[in-house]
């Protein structure tokens, strides 16, 4: 038999698909609009990923007939770390797009994986529209919050999975393995996961070290890290909406007939300009004061946001994930795609490697971009092993013949 396929969304660097390849599953497109991200996917699972924003993606330039659809569509408007956004938040409602490639394309299975906030939307009524909207067309839908601790992940990370089928069949969730009740195995610690690169040096080029398993010297690839965990830094004095900044910088590149690539040039940067130009799946970024003024002698724009930009002053960091201590005797907490945690044992935050590690994705995985760019594909991502036990259960189900009713359930849907 040939093996089942995937249409992936809002795939990131590809922790999901990966556990779901792991499992047999074969990927035949994928799509997001985070270029590093969609770098990193193309050097480590396949070409099929393609760069763009799915809003402008047509139904037609997707693959037809996907025994599975993925899709960990943009959370950052949900997320208790953003509790400032709004409901309305434009990222809030991408879950339609989700809906949008399901209805047409009619998979038999589709899973959603998005955080624990989007729950606490409106009282929990945005949660129910969302699976209402799944199930009028045409999908058995059920969801869960589910703590990836309990599935092997050494990490307290708790996500919303939703999963629908349109074949009659029960939705498969995993069962726990991990936990604190007898029968269940201990959860890992943070010093048994990432233990033996506590001190190897860090660096951007690989380093070789011994394997703790295998005893082996094997390449790990991004031990990199941040060495600053002061509880101070710069920032700018006043708020700025992204959003804002963005279409007001297109509207000046496109005015001045400039692309993106062609700022890079002018900068020396690689990348870097085409994230003051997007918005989607929180890429997009502001430019630093003095690259505003460069760029404002390029492009010729006016005074209406250099106040805003440009005026800088020394802050405390409020956030505690910023300043919160990693765990070392006890499983880690939420690996984030905003930065990582202090190390417990060096003067250093962990390591893009070490949060790799804790997420599951194997030492050989080789994530491309600039550190805070590898650390949001990191915390972005689903757990490679999580994904894989998602994609087991889905896999198992596939391969049951269907019943009578489901036959008949089948053709009234389709």
């Amino acid at each position: 038999m040939k093996p089942p396929t995937v249409v992936s969304l809002f795939s990131g660097c590809g922790g999901m698909d990966l556990g779901f390849k792991k499992a047999g599953f074969n990927i035949i497109w994928a799509n997001d609009f985070f270029k590093d991200a969609v770098a990193t996917y193309k050097k480590n699972i396949g070409d099929h990923i393609v760069l763009g924003d799915i809003t402008e993606i047509p139904s037609s330039k997707i693959p037809d007939n996907p025994d599975v659809i993925l899709g960990g569509f943009p959370c950052q408007g949900f997320s208790i770390a953003n509790s400032k956004k709004p409901a309305y938040d434009k990222r809030n409602f991408l879950y339609l797009e989700m809906i949008r490639v399901v209805n047409d394309k009619r998979p038999k299975f589709f899973v959603a994986e998005n955080v624990k906030g989007m729950t606490s939307i409106n009282d929990g009524q945005f949660i129910k529209n969302i699976i209402s909207d799944f199930e009028d067309v045409g999908y058995r839908v059920k969801y869960k919050l589910l703590d990836m601790i309990n599935y092997g992940v050494p990490q307290t990370r708790k996500r919303v999975i939703i999963i629908g089928n349109r074949i009659g069949a029960e939705n498969p969730f995993p069962k726990e393995t991990h936990g604190y009740e007898k029968g269940q195995r201990v959860p890992a610690t943070t010093e048994e996961t990432i233990g033996h690169l506590c001190n190897v040096h860090t660096r951007e080029e690989p380093v070789k070290v011994k394997d703790p398993k295998s005893k082996k010297i094997k390449k790990v690839y991004n031990h990199w890290a941040k060495t600053k965990i002061d509880d101070e830094f710069w920032g700018r004095k006043y708020d700025v909406d992204q959003f804002d900044i963005c279409d007001y910088l297109r509207h000046w590149r496109n005015k001045a007939g400039y692309g993106t690539k062609q700022i890079d040039d002018l900068f020396g940067y690689a990348y870097t300009a085409g994230h003051w130009f997007r918005k989607d799946n929180n890429s997009g970024s502001i430019p630093n004061p003095d690259d505003w003024r460069k760029l404002k002698e390029i492009l010729g724009f006016d005074n209406k946001y250099d106040k805003q930009v440009t005026t800088m002053v020394r802050k405390k960091i409020t956030y505690e994930t910023s300043l919160r201590i990693n765990n070392w005797d006890a499983p880690n907490d939420t690996i984030i795609a905003t930065g990582s945690e202090i190390h417990p044992k060096s003067p250093r935050r962990l390591s893009a490697r070490e949060c790799a590690i804790i997420q599951t994705f194997p030492d050989s995985f080789k994530f491309i971009g600039k550190i805070d760019s590898i650390h949001t594909q990191i915390g972005n991502a689903v757990p490679v092993l999580f994904a894989n036990k998602i994609a087991n259960g889905i896999k198992n189900e596939l391969k049951k013949p269907m019943t009578m009713n489901q036959q008949s359930s089948r053709r009234r849907k389709n």
